[in-house]
């Protein structure tokens, strides 16, 4: 009796390819083939898994749920067979491919930075994404990124975790901070060994726009739904830090602010009774690659160093 065929490691590079590619034809492109060649490959997939793992349309295509499952594992295959043959075989570096979304934290552009600068591949592709909660909980359950950072306190909780429990993604805790301001270096609190929220009552508060998504429960910053008499919206960090250095504007945040990457900048705590609890979302069922623990490894090592409680 004849052996069914299995999954080629080739195939699940193709597979990767249209994924990423949102395309057969550019995906064809890119690995020297045909696109009928491309298509009935992919089709080929379907039928030894059993399951429709692309939306074929005129725009293009898409992953269906069991793709998106299937893609988290076809990356993890691509990436062992790649360290095996390097290892074994004398095949050069494999490309370290790696997509992360985050809220606007300075710790984890510091820890991409490391990331970067510690791998030893002569190619790599990787991708980092600082925008908005709502987006990040989307590239993490459509596999455009990995993982995902962002954080959750008392208020948001139940809503964040609904959400991610509905996206098929899990919070795992990263560490606990103690709520900061951040201001510009000439701002007159910079030098306070404390702050309140009354000291902060005449500043302008600035915040990260949400976009449509603009809910209390979805902002990146604590205390949200305190009224403030100047606020100020913003898409990104080195919109906001300009606005603390023009305004004299604060936002509140970790604490976590880099001395290299922001200088102008200085965190100075705040009197509340909160915490600001970061950490990674995931698929719950696809286990994390090599690069991507690798990461997580340096935003520890990042936020460790500045005296914060780590979780896991």
């Amino acid at each position: 009796m004849a052996r069914e065929r299995g999954i080629g490691v080739q195939e699940l590079r193709w597979f990767i390819e249209v994924a990423a590619e949102g395309s057969m034809s550019a995906a064809a492109d890119l690995v020297y083939v045909a696109q009928p060649t491309m298509s009935a490959a992919m089709k080929d997939l379907e039928q030894r898994v059993g399951q429709t793992l692309l939306v074929r349309s005129a725009r293009g295509v898409t992953l269906t749920a069991d793709g998106i499952e299937f893609l988290g594992y076809a990356r993890q295959v691509v990436e062992q067979m790649a360290l095996l043959e390097q290892r074994y075989l004398g095949g050069p570096p494999s490309r370290r491919l790696l997509g992360v979304s985050a809220q606007h934290y300075s710790f984890a552009v510091e820890a991409f930075v490391r990331m970067v600068r510690a791998s030893d591949a002569p190619e790599y592709e990787f991708s980092l994404r600082e925008t908005r909660t709502w987006d990040i909980i989307e590239d993490v359950r459509t596999l455009r990124s990995e993982l995902g950072l962002l954080f959750r306190n008392d208020f948001n909780r139940q809503v964040i975790d609904k959400l991610l429990r509905d996206s098929g993604l899990t919070f795992h805790p990263l560490f606990l901070a103690e709520p900061h301001i951040f201001v510009a270096r000439t701002n007159r609190l910079a030098e306070r060994p404390r702050v309140t929220l009354a000291d902060l009552a005449d500043l302008p508060r600035l915040a990260f726009d949400q976009g449509v998504n603009n809910s209390f429960y979805f902002a990146e910053e604590i205390l949200s739904t305190l009224s403030s008499a100047r606020e100020i919206r913003v898409s990104d960090r080195a919109t906001i830090f300009n606005l603390m250095v023009g305004l004299d504007g604060y936002t509140i945040s970790t604490g976590i602010i880099s001395d290299d990457l922001d200088p102008d900048i200085v965190a100075v705590p705040l009197e509340v009774d909160e915490r600001i609890e970061i950490g990674w979302i995931g698929h719950s069922a696809i286990p994390l690659t090599e690069q991507a623990r690798r990461y997580l490894d340096h935003v520890r090592a990042v936020v460790g160093g500045y005296g914060v409680e780590l979780l896991g």
